[in-house]
Order: C-alpha cells, then structure tokens, then sequence
C-alpha cells in the first residue's frame, strides 16, 4: 500500500462537506481535486450559488472540477491524467460510469447513510424516519455500476431517536460517515485489509427522492404516520395542512394515544402547548407552524395572533 494517498473527492451538499473535511485533516492524503455539481440558481433572485462542498474547497485552496457529465470523453480524460489511487463519493449527485469506476488503482469509495442493502438510493435519512425504523447508520462502500449496490467496507449503526428529524439525523450521519471514512483511510494507508461484504439480496429497499407533494398531511392516516412525516420532512420540504382555512407549515408534532369520536381532522382541543386533531388513529399534538410569510412559531404564538381556530383539513 503506499504511504501516501492521492485522490480526488466528489461531493455536492453540506452532509458531503465533513466528509472532505476528514479527507483534509489526515497529513498523508493528497487530495487533487475536488469535484462537485455544476453552480445552480437558489434564492429568490435565482443567482447560480456554489454547492456547499464548492464553497468548502475554495476556502481550503483546493481545485475545483464541475463537469456537467463524466460520461463525457474529456471529463474522463482528465481524470485518468490525476492518477489517482482513490475516488472519494459522497452525496456527488452524478453518476459515476463503469470507465471512471475503473480509473483509480484501488477503485471508488462511496459513504452511504443507511444500513445498506436497506433505503438505497436518494433518500435514506428520510424514509428511514417514515418507516419507523429503529436504527439507522453509514457505510463505506466499495463503488460498482449499481446503484448502492456494491460490497460494504465499513459499517456502523446508531439509533434513531424519538425526537429525531431530517434535520437533526442528517447532522449525526455525516458526523459518523466522516469517522467511518476517516478510519477506512487511516487503515488503508496501515495496509490493513478491510473486508468487502457483499450485501445481502434480501431486505433490499429503495429510498425514492423526495417530493413537495408528500408534505400534505393527510388526517385519514395514523397520528403516529404524520409525526414520523411532520419529523421526516423536518427542515425539507415540511410538513404543511390547513387550519382553520389557513395553509401552514407544520414544523412539530406528535402523535398521543387518544379514543377521538370526531371525525379525521376536526380539532378536538387546543392550548398553549398544542392543537390536538383527530387522525384516522389516535391524536396528533401540533407544536410548532408557520404561516405564511412568516417564521416558524410556537403554537402559543400562533394562538394569541391568529384567535380559536375553527377546522383543520388536509
């Protein structure tokens, strides 16, 4: 093994930037460049804005490289003349062809944030929280052409917890997929091995990139159904319902076991701790809305400004 790695590192979002950062801080990585989407409008003003990783490498004084593709001929070219030993992929959002798969001479690593074969794909923080599932975690993977389909190098799982968010996962996964990258580095540059698992066939799940449209609470479901939504799609795209003939953002929530005769969403209370709302199943506790053009609030909040709300629809 050499004593010394060179590679190049493929990101786009903020989970992608610990990651780097890992790369960064251990003295016998060189990193080459870092590859990262092309600049995309965002704001109201629709400006192009670097992706975070972007803005990371810049400040670091790394290259930077945002080919549109690597499929094309030229993209590839240049990376075969960095003669790398190792491609780093985090969340890059590009797939990566069976010719760049084979340019570095120890392949292509990917960190993945879900207990692989389960949730590969775009989303796996997110349906592992609308799943109800009881852990979750990140694995180094060895990249093939599949989608997340390749041999598992590392792995290590953490609990979900019941307060859990999009938000509040997001940072713990990239906290530990930037450790568990860390340690695969650190071992591979020891000459350690560290044994590919193939995955297993069974439990394979697909975790489906989310939609705006998912974020409509509907009353027909369980209590315990909108509050693993209201937490998934907590800080994106949020979970929103009307009330009261008003459409709001519904930030927190939580589901409480209750006997409600009243139909799927009719308040049936409503206080400085919470609206309740009757559910297919039990009762959903909303904590924290939004209304429109405003900022995120406190039920109490909500309730001295707007007055008694009346009906809540989906």
């Amino acid at each position: 093994m050499p004593s010394r790695l060179r590679l190049a590192f493929a990101g786009t979002p903020e989970f992608a930037v610990p990651h780097l950062a890992a790369c960064q801080q251990n003295p016998d990585v060189e990193i080459v460049a870092v590859y990262t989407q092309p600049d995309r409008p965002a704001g109201r003003g629709r400006q192009l804005a670097p992706s975070p990783v972007k803005r990371a490498a810049l400040d670091a004084g790394l290259p930077v490289e945002q080919p549109q593709t690597l499929r094309d001929p030229q993209a590839r070219q240049h990376l075969r003349e960095l003669n790398l030993d190792l491609l780093i992929v985090v969340a890059y959002g590009l797939l990566l062809p069976r010719k760049v798969l084979a340019l570095p001479c120890l392949g292509c690593w990917n960190i993945h944030a879900s207990l692989l074969p389960r949730w590969r794909g775009a989303a796996p923080i997110q349906r592992a929280l609308l799943a109800g599932d009881a852990e979750t975690g990140v694995c180094l993977m060895q990249m093939e052409a599949g989608l997340d389909t390749g041999p598992v190098l590392l792995r290590r799982a953490i609990a979900i917890a019941a307060n859990d968010t999009g938000g509040s996962l997001h940072d713990r996964l990239a906290t530990l997929g930037a450790q568990v990258l860390d340690e695969g580095l650190r071992r591979t540059l020891r000459g350690e091995a560290m044994t590919a698992q193939a995955q297993a066939i069974d439990g394979a799940t697909y975790a489906h990139k989310l939609d705006k449209a998912e974020a409509r609470l509907d009353w027909n479901d369980s209590a315990l159904a909108l509050e693993r939504k209201v937490r998934a799609f907590n800080p994106w795209p949020v979970a929103e319902a009307q009330l009261d003939g008003e459409r709001l953002r519904i930030w927190a929530a939580r589901a409480s076991p209750a006997t409600a005769t009243a139909a799927p969403g009719s308040i049936v209370a409503r206080a400085s701790d919470g609206i309740d709302v009757a559910c297919a199943q039990d009762i959903l506790r909303i904590t924290q809305v939004q209304r429109d053009g405003g900022k995120r609030i406190a039920v109490r909040d909500y309730l001295n400004a707007r007055g008694a709300p009346g009906q809540v629809r989906s």
